[in-house]
């Protein structure tokens, strides 16, 4: 019985440290990326305009992303028609290459 034990926490300790292994530690998000950004764009500003532009940089939007290529649309389409058949995925499908962006 005492084996049992052993093995089941062992193998609970396995999987928790391979789980936290794939999530990094500190992800990054988009405040940081953006901050990142800004002050690299920055540089040689001082004082209050300096100030001005970092303010102006990080209120703004996020860039607009690159349209996606006809693979990428490929790829994220029959992910979606997981589970359609025959003339319904077809449609589906059609439907779903067809549209902008």
């Amino acid at each position: 019985m005492k084996i049992r034990a052993t093995m089941a926490t062992l193998a609970l300790s396995v999987a928790l440290s391979a789980t936290f292994a794939a999530t990094p530690a500190f992800a990054d998000n988009s405040q940081q990326s953006k901050m990142t950004t800004c002050n690299t764009q920055a540089s040689g500003k001082k004082g209050d305009d300096r100030k001005a532009f970092m303010k102006d940089c990080l209120s703004s939007g996020p860039a607009a992303a690159a349209p996606m290529t006809q693979q990428q649309k490929m790829t994220a389409c029959n992910k979606s028609a997981t589970g359609k058949k025959g003339d319904d995925r077809k449609a589906f499908m059609k439907d779903c290459l067809s549209n902008k962006g």
